[in-house]
């Protein structure tokens, strides 16, 4: 098959496909298809061929939508780029995935040429490599298999050594369909879009309403002082959100009547943040999914959230979830076991790790590290994970990162890294430092030495220092001492 865009633009031409919340802007698929050929000449012009890795690096804007299609429609693996990643973070990234370009925005076209040494790097701002002063050359629209890599999409997973996730264009598909049956489709519905495109939350509306012939009301980054009125002014449908954000639009005021839905993911979210919802007459829908899984795996509708408190609901339609023992072995309804999932929506693998993507699966399918149960209802519930991973504001941060750059601190000897659950961010992330002799360590102090080092997200925000870290038998961090401590 071709491109999606191009499907949707010759069955709906006239209807809106986008709206710049910011200045009401909008776009037919008529129009945005017509700018996404034009770009795609343009990639075309830069040396960009069918099956080469295309980077993206700029946050939520109307350029990034055209450049999503624009890969699509040249038969391009997108990697979008998370921007809040220092330096050398997203130097690793890219030698993971061996891009043949990258394209930038004015906020971010310092370190995009910083990490790409002799590839090429544009920007969609005005500067002295623009993406719009390239001469445009004659391509073929890619013609698209549904086992096609589509997008590489990265996760710290349970090592903290990045991993480039392959989603296949059958994957995205299969994802978008189980969406729809779950949360449902109309005519009219418009998606807000606030959250970041290089997360799977971000990127999946721009696909799936390309499938739908719906409309993404598109903002760039979210703020809850300025989501609220354009929630109020554009009257969305839908909208996905990590829980933090849920709780500061609630606390800035009431949210319209015209939504449908509020997908609730990327961190648990608390039970009597649900239960506001509830009474509020919010129609959140908790939901569980991985980037390994192009998004959900099991979501809850609003009268399942508001019934059945904790739940994340059922697996989507064609997905299979087993709860298995620590032998692989299912167990009964009701006891906690490891989540592993199966299905279409299911990656294709790491890439360019085949050991990594051999360790990831067993018999029943992608070990998720998540511990949970399923109800006798058929509804999940998740635990806790396996590993140490720590989400804070939606974000995934594994301690091992945190760890290896604050024992280059020149004050530090020793240290712990914990998630500490808090009210706003789900998890804070917490140090427990040993001071090297004679020195003193401050929380301040840290974090400006992670700056340049690490994503802001992975900073520490509390920290307290011992003379030597609290151990088990083996001589492990005992980290649930670590979290009394600052509990």
């Amino acid at each position: 098959m071709n491109d999606w865009l191009a499907h949707r633009a010759d069955v709906s031409p006239e209807g809106t496909a986008i709206i710049e919340a910011t200045d009401g802007t909008e776009w037919t698929y008529s129009e945005l298809d017509s700018s996404v050929e034009e770009t795609a000449g343009k990639l075309a012009g830069l040396g960009l061929r069918e099956g080469d890795h295309l980077g993206m690096l700029m946050e939520t804007r109307m350029d990034g939508v055209v450049l999503v299609h624009a890969a699509m429609r040249l038969g391009c693996v997108l990697v979008p780029l998370n921007v809040r990643l220092a330096a050398p973070e997203l130097r690793r990234q890219v030698d993971v995935t061996d891009l043949s370009a990258l394209v930038c925005e004015a906020e971010t076209e310092s370190v995009a040429h910083e990490i790409m040494g002799e590839v090429p790097v544009v920007s969609v701002d005005s500067s002295e490599t623009t993406l719009a002063d390239r001469d445009p050359a004659a391509f073929a629209s890619a013609d698209w298999s549904r086992e096609d890599p589509q997008v590489f999409l990265f996760t710290s997973g349970t090592t903290g050594n990045p991993k480039a996730v392959a989603l296949t264009m059958g994957n995205l598909y299969a994802s978008a369909t189980a969406s729809a049956f779950r949360l449902g489709v109309l005519p009219d519905d418009r998606w807000h879009l606030c959250l970041s495109t290089y997360h799977m939350g971000g990127l999946a509306p721009l696909l799936r309403s390309t499938l739908y012939g719906t409309t993404v009301v598109l903002q760039r980054g979210f703020d809850a002082e300025e989501t609220l009125p354009f929630l109020r002014e554009y009257e969305p449908t839908g909208i996905s959100l990590v829980p933090t954000m849920l709780r500061r639009l609630l606390d800035t005021g009431d949210l319209p009547d015209s939504l449908r839905f509020v997908l609730l993911g990327g961190a648990p979210a608390r039970d009597d943040l649900i239960r506001e919802c509830a009474e509020r007459g919010v129609p959140v829908c908790p939901t569980y999914g991985m980037t390994e899984t192009a998004s959900q795996i099991a979501t809850a509708t609003p009268d399942e959230a508001a019934s059945h408190v904790g739940t994340v609901g059922r697996p989507l339609l064609f997905t299979d979830v087993a709860v298995v023992d620590e032998d692989g072995s299912p167990v009964p309804t009701g006891e906690p076991g490891e989540l592993v999932v199966s299905g279409p929506t299911v990656m294709a693998g790491y890439y360019g790790n085949p050991t990594a993507t051999e360790e990831a699966f067993g018999e029943h399918g992608l070990r998720t590290g998540d511990v949970g149960y399923r109800d006798e209802g058929g509804r999940l519930r998740v635990l806790n994970r396996r590993s140490d991973r720590i989400v804070t504001g939606g974000e995934n941060v594994h301690p091992g990162e945190v760890v290896d750059v604050l024992r280059d601190h020149p004050d530090v000897a020793d240290v712990a890294v914990v998630g500490v659950e808090d009210e706003e961010w789900g998890e804070r992330i917490a140090a427990l430092v040993v001071p090297a002799p004679g020195s003193t360590v401050t929380l301040d102090s840290v974090r400006e030495f992670c700056d340049g080092r690490l994503a802001g997200y992975k900073h520490p925000r509390l920290l307290d220092t011992v003379a030597e870290l609290p151990r088990t038998a083996s001589g492990t961090v005992d980290r649930d001492s670590v979290r009394e401590r600052f509990r």
